[in-house]
């Protein structure tokens, strides 16, 4: 399932990833016009984070 690019997370990435995508399904719930593209960004920013640590770490 886990795509080859997808970063190892930590704790804290895991528990942060299952919180926005809890947002965003309540968000689908409401309906197909809810903007969810705020929360999208900060999914975005936390797997960016995870992959430049991995990064770090390998070096």
């Amino acid at each position: 399932m886990a795509k080859y690019d997808d970063p190892k997370l930590t704790a804290g990435e895991k528990a942060k990833v299952g919180w926005y995508i809890g947002r965003m399904a309540k968000r689908a719930l409401a309906g197909d016009e809810v903007y969810q593209g705020d929360l999208e960004r900060k999914l975005d920013r936390v797997l960016d984070g995870a992959r430049e640590r991995e990064e770090r770490t390998q070096k």
